[in-house]
């Protein structure tokens, strides 16, 4: 496989590596290093690389484990998660503090998940991945990543509800 057709194969997908590798490593140089990590795995299996049917599928995989690898290795719980994936240009100053307080708090109530819950509710509602491809990502049931992303969605509205009733977790 040549340089171009590689780069061509894995530039798509790219950032959702990165995303992945973001929800799981909360740092964002941790991120980096980790999608990098991946990149260069693929770039040195590039011949095997045609024979996997779905190579975007089985690159979340390698960040997925890459990932939980590392923070067995690591503990990084002390870093902070800050996601800003959402911005809306056409909000008044006040609307953007709000949406801005509320996808933190998301992410705060995100960080307490059980990390199979953390991992699926990222690659559903963040990366839109289809339950079919997570359940071969993950080497679990459909069902199961089902239920597990109903649990999460629950906690994190209940969470959210709570936090904006009472101001408080």
């Amino acid at each position: 496989m040549k340089q171009a057709d590689f780069v061509s194969l894995v530039m798509p997908f790219k950032d959702k590596v990165f995303r992945l590798a973001k929800r799981l490593l909360v740092s964002r140089e941790e991120a980096e290093d980790a999608t990098q990590e991946i990149l260069l795995k693929l770039w040195k299996h590039n011949k095997k690389i045609e024979d996997y049917r779905n190579v975007e599928a089985f690159s979340m995989t390698m960040t997925k484990n890459f990932c939980l690898d590392r923070l067995k290795s690591k503990q990084a719980q002390n870093l902070k998660i800050v996601h800003s994936n959402y911005t809306d240009h056409n909000a008044s100053l006040q609307k953007q503090v709000e949406t801005r307080d509320s996808v933190d708090w998301v992410s705060k109530i995100m960080e307490d998940l059980p990390e199979q819950q953390k991992i699926i509710v990222q690659l559903r509602d963040i990366e839109a991945y289809e339950f079919a491809e997570i359940a071969k990502m993950l080497d679990m049931n459909e069902t199961a990543i089902r239920v597990n992303l109903s649990r999460a969605r629950k906690t994190i509205r209940e969470k959210l509800t709570s936090t904006h009733k009472h101001g408080i977790t």
